[in-house]
């Protein structure tokens, strides 16, 4: 059974960091693909970025530059690191996995390509 759990939101002013992290268990070793996405009220939910123990990264246009991905094959752990932190990064987000020969390299963040879904954490930047 695969499991994801999501820690490190919270409250953070403009301009500031916010590392995220998931622990995710139950999943196929080097064979999968785990992603961060994010939803706002009104919106559908967008990836941000994933990766996979291969270093196979994908990075949404929207957050390129502001965001780091970085995979722990041996925590099976998938950390975020934003930066520059906007208002507009305010959401619920999720970590998301799925089982995929060849992990993220055949896999984008489309959220249809994902079977397992954490609970999510909340994120609030204010100005």
């Amino acid at each position: 059974q695969v499991q994801l759990v999501e820690s490190g939101g919270g409250s953070v002013q403009a301009g500031g960091s916010l590392r995220l992290s998931c622990a995710s268990s139950g999943l196929t070793y080097r064979t999968y693909c785990l992603a961060w996405f994010r939803k706002t009220p009104g919106k559908e939910r967008e990836g941000v970025a994933s990766g996979d123990p291969d270093g196979n990264t994908n990075y949404a246009d929207s957050v390129k530059g502001r965001v780091t991905i970085s995979v722990d094959s041996a925590k099976n752990t998938l950390d975020l690191e934003i930066n520059s932190l906007e208002p507009a990064d305010t959401a619920m987000y999720y970590c998301a996995a799925t089982n995929r020969y060849g992990g993220c390299r055949y896999v984008g963040l489309d959220r249809d390509e994902y079977h397992y879904w954490g609970q999510g954490t909340q994120v609030t930047v204010s100005s």
